[in-house]
Order: structure tokens, then sequence, then C-alpha cells
């Protein structure tokens, strides 16, 4: 039983690891990373709650590409949850996914007012590999629909969540969103 729980543990990690080396790669630009990590939870908690996400979408549902508007289950349930925190929607996870992107080398970043996200060769390469394959493609589909979109500042982005999806946010600290 403990070593089941263990493995379902680890796939978990992975798939957290996964979708924001794909979130940093998209927004990986050859002078520019992702600008820091209010904009990483940001975009995050869009692409994890696709319903918030088409709310903020100035077409609604006929702004997703053919195939990437959320299924009926999504708009019922979002993939995993978030918290509540001080600037809205966080994951207590980022910091350890984080670092072990950047330990395995898929990214690096800087520490100066604000950390920039970068993917690495090798990141850029493994994030090209995730998004060929048919259980990523919609969660790639998505991010680029989100830089199209919403490659804003963190606190552009926070503001906007704040202002157009109030049930969001209007809840006390350290509760699942």
């Amino acid at each position: 039983m403990r070593t089941q729980r263990r493995q379902a543990e680890q796939r978990e990690v992975h798939y957290h690891e996964a979708r924001i080396l794909l979130l940093i790669a998209r927004f990986t630009t050859p002078k520019s990373g992702l600008a820091g990590l209010t904009k990483l939870a940001k975009l995050d908690f869009l692409l994890r709650y696709p319903a918030m996400l088409e709310r903020l979408l100035a077409a609604g549902e006929a702004s997703w590409p053919e195939g990437t508007a959320p299924t009926p289950s999504e708009r019922l349930a979002v993939e995993s949850r978030m918290t509540r925190y001080k600037y809205g929607p966080w994951d207590q996870r980022y910091y350890s996914i984080l670092g072990s992107l950047t330990a395995r080398g898929l990214i690096t970043y800087g520490n100066s007012a604000r950390a920039e996200f970068r993917a690495t060769p090798q990141g850029a390469a493994a994030a090209t590999s995730l998004a060929a394959t048919p259980e990523w493609a919609v969660v790639d589909s998505r991010i680029r629909l989100l830089k199209q979109n919403f490659n804003k500042s963190g606190s552009a982005l926070k503001n906007l969540i704040y202002d157009r999806l109030p049930d969001a946010v209007d809840r006390p600290w350290r509760t699942e969103i």
C-alpha cells in the first residue's frame, strides 16, 4: 500500500513538473523568459482552471482553437486544486517543482528583483517532445492561447483575475479554490 501511494505521488509530481516546463518553454524567447513567480502562478491558474480562462477570453467559448475548449467534466472540476493566498491563486509546490526542473538542467532562473524563468535547450527539447504527445497536445495548445492573449506582467494578470474573477479570490487565505 505504501509503495502504491508513493508511486502515485511521484506520478503527480512529474505531472506538475511537465506542465510547468511546458509553460516556461512556451514563454521563453531568445531575448526573455517567463518573468516572475506571480506571472507563473496566474498563468498556471488559468491553465488548470480552463472554465475561468474561458471567462477571461474576449469571445468566450468561441476563442478556443479547435479541440482545446474545456470538456463538460473540466467545466465542473479542475485538474488539481490551488490555494487562495496573498495575491490570488497559488500552489505551494512551485518552489520544489522549479528547483527540480533547475537541478535537472531543464530551466534556469535569475534572482533579480523578480525571477525570470527560461527553458534551457534541453528543457525546450523535452517540452517539444511532450507537446507532440496526445496527452499533452491540448495543454500545449492552451498555453499557446495563454501566450497570445495573456502575455502580461504578473501584476496585470493578478489585477485581471481580481477584477473579472472575484469568485476565485473572494475567500479566506489558504482555502482551496
